[in-house]
């Protein structure tokens, strides 16, 4: 049998077409010889890792055995399976590895996508947890992660990301998410109004119960918390993920430290590597709005790159306030958009352009375009 690193290797980790079918019928041979936990769904376009995170260490504090399935990972496959505070080891991955490859069908084994075969392998791992924090991959109805029951969804804030496979208008896009939840759900803060009027339009129809972070917190305890999160250094679009995390905590009966639980958001969120160097995995117009927001009044030096899927023309120009020039990294992904194609977009918005190739001390930069990204400069940092 295979070892888990070479199976997954051998998966392709995107796919032109996705069979919506697959995920359901495999989950349904198997799911008697499966324990479950308690589910937490958080589905969205932005925050889900954050907002995820910054759950699970708050039911960590009460005393409960949590995982947190995030991703995609950073560096190293095992971020995505977080297990009470830590991510997960190899030894209990290849275990949970062997045992799956047991449970299914060799067709089944090699037909599910990378994605589905991970997620199946996380709730191996999480059969003993009170609850799992689980955060879907793409999309809501249709993603591999809403095979499971669960007990509440989390909606963080949603716009227009993955045309291709959700459509192309915030209605539609909203609906496929929203189309996710079951039985309770709290919808995070939005700045569409056409994404809550789905909300309601899609819970009336499945009959689902909702909420919101203001029907759950009180003014007094929205106040507390942010004070707590400015006091840590937490921006705006991260004070929003935490609000909606303790919204969910409360709403399931528990409470947290605030001030601990504000110092461990999720790494590549606005993380200060350096004095110098900021850098997060965020790679759509919401993301770069947010990060505008947050750092605005300062000049940064982008260190930057894009799939051809993306909208970088409008990410350029919603960041154009705080880039003072653009310095392109090199990664290495078929999805990558060709340089000169870039390159053309940041000449016409004024702003000088050039290849990266080191960090300068004297010089303030901001890493964004997404996990590969990310992954890439992390590498050559180090």
């Amino acid at each position: 049998m295979e070892s888990l690193k070479d199976f997954l290797e051998a998966k392709p980790l995107f796919y032109d077409e996705i069979d919506l079918e697959r995920m359901p019928r495999v989950f349904e041979r198997i799911k008697n010889a499966l324990t479950l936990p308690k589910v937490i769904h958080v589905v969205g376009t932005n925050g889900k890792g954050t907002t995820g995170r910054f759950l699970a260490n708050a039911l960590l504090q009460n005393g409960l055995s949590i995982g947190h399935y995030t991703s995609p990972h950073i560096l190293t496959f095992n971020e995505r399976i977080w297990l009470n505070g830590e991510n997960i080891d190899d030894q209990t991955l290849e275990k949970a590895h062997q045992r799956l490859y047991t449970l299914l069908s060799r067709k089944d084994s090699d037909t599910l996508s990378y994605f589905e075969y991970t997620t199946l392998l996380a709730m191996l791992v999480y059969e003993q947890c009170d609850y799992v924090v689980l955060e879907a991959g793409l999309g809501g109805e249709f993603d591999a992660t809403n095979v499971f029951d669960k007990v509440l969804s989390l909606f963080t804030p949603i716009a227009i990301d993955h045309q291709a496979f959700l459509g192309d208008d915030i209605g539609s896009i909203a609906k496929t998410k929203f189309r996710s939840m079951q039985i309770h759900a709290i919808l995070g803060y939005q700045s569409d109004v056409e994404v809550v009027k789905s909300f309601y339009e899609v819970a009336a129809k499945i009959k689902c119960k909702t909420a919101t972070i203001e029907s759950i917190l009180s003014t007094q305890e929205q106040n507390d918390i942010k004070t707590a999160a400015i006091a840590e250094g937490l921006v705006t679009y991260l004070q929003e993920n935490l609000l909606l995390s303790l919204s969910a905590l409360k709403f399931l009966g528990f409470s947290a430290d605030v001030k601990i639980l504000a110092k461990a958001p999720l790494f590549g969120r606005l993380t200060k590597l350096r004095d110098n160097i900021v850098l997060d995995v965020g790679h759509n117009t919401l993301a770069a709005e947010a990060i505008v927001k947050a750092l605005l009044g300062k000049k940064y030096t982008l260190i930057y790159n894009s799939y051809r899927d993306k909208d970088y023309v409008n990410i350029i120009k919603v960041l154009k306030p705080i880039i003072s020039s653009i310095e392109l990294i090199s990664v290495e992904d078929v999805r990558i958009e060709q340089e000169s194609a870039l390159e053309a977009v940041i000449k016409a918005e004024n702003i000088t352009v050039s290849k990266f190739a080191t960090i300068e001390q004297d010089k303030n930069y901001l890493v964004f375009g997404s996990f590969s990204v990310a992954e890439t400069f992390l590498k050559q940092l180090n």
